[in-house]
């Protein structure tokens, strides 16, 4: 018969192993992608996206205890802050001249403020 501990360690390393693969993710978008505000996009989505990811798998691991509280807490924060400081970066860039890249189609930044 399979314990509660059992699935509860399989359910960790399962989140662990999926946010560890966005977070890898995120660092091969930050090396590949052309501008930085594609850079800002997927380190903003992906990354928070697997940093969740691995702050929830420490929470099955040791449970509802100091450590699980501290985690749920950072994955919370992270979830609220890293899209609106993505967005004021991106925003700041834009409005100090840096360039989208030569694929991009549209900018809609270009029509909210005089440069």
């Amino acid at each position: 018969m399979i314990g509660i501990d059992f699935i509860l360690d399989i359910l960790s390393n399962i989140f662990l192993i999926v946010g560890l693969f966005f977070v890898f993710l995120g660092m091969l978008g930050l090396i590949r992608l052309p501008d930085v505000y594609n850079r800002l996009h997927t380190t903003t989505k992906i990354g928070t996206l697997g940093a969740f990811g691995v702050m929830l798998s420490i929470l099955l691991k040791v449970g509802f205890s100091a450590m699980g509280l501290k985690a749920v807490t950072i994955g919370l924060f992270l979830l609220l802050t890293a899209p609106v400081a993505a967005h004021m970066i991106a925003r700041a860039a834009h409005r100090h001249g840096v360039d989208l890249c030569d694929e991009s189609i549209i900018d809609e930044y270009c029509d909210s403020y005089d440069k």
